[in-house]
């Protein structure tokens, strides 16, 4: 029998992200970002960033996969996060109530991060009134946090207790006398 070499891998390609910006970012791309936003964010606050874990069965019974799992070890507590990026019309549209649902079945908090121009006025109505969803888009130069990222920002902070990362000082009441 003869041996038949295996093609070469190929190299990922890294883009700038002026290059991803005119092409559109891809799914994985946007949940790397989530993830390297959170990390640089909030590992000094103790959390860990996971990416592509399995954690149970979804509601129709597949083997679930989350794209960002985000634990503190001290306490045990986590957040699965599932990433949405949509640019252009499309079928992603139709997963998103499943999508919600889904995370809504979790045995651990959970919340669907999107971004994009692509989604339809419906879904983009459905997802900005949904407790479990959350506009989050980085700048990828400087991954700091900004009004972009706030509902992200928020939702950590009420999983793992960040209020001094995202109440103002200046708003604190100060009473008079």
């Amino acid at each position: 029998m003869v041996a038949i070499p295996k093609a070469p891998a190929k190299s990922a390609k890294v883009l700038p992200a002026a290059a991803k910006a005119a092409r559109g970012m891809t799914g994985n791309e946007y949940r790397d970002l989530i993830a390297s936003y959170i990390h640089h964010n909030y590992a000094s606050q103790g959390l860990v960033v996971y990416v592509e874990i399995s954690l149970g069965k979804t509601v129709i019974g597949k083997d679930r996969c989350i794209d960002v799992f985000v634990v503190r070890p001290s306490d045990r507590k986590a957040i699965a996060i599932e990433c949405k990026y949509q640019d252009s019309l499309g079928t992603v549209d139709e997963k998103i109530p499943y999508a919600l649902q889904d995370l809504d079945a979790l045995w651990v908090p959970g919340c669907l991060v999107y971004a994009g121009k692509g989604w339809s006025k419906g879904v983009q109505h459905s997802l900005e009134a949904s407790r479990l969803a959350a506009f989050c888009l980085p700048d990828e130069a400087t991954l700091s946090r900004s009004k972009q990222t706030r509902e992200l920002d928020h939702m950590l902070a009420a999983i793992f207790g960040f209020w001094d990362l995202v109440l103002p000082a200046a708003k604190k009441f100060k009473p008079r006398g």
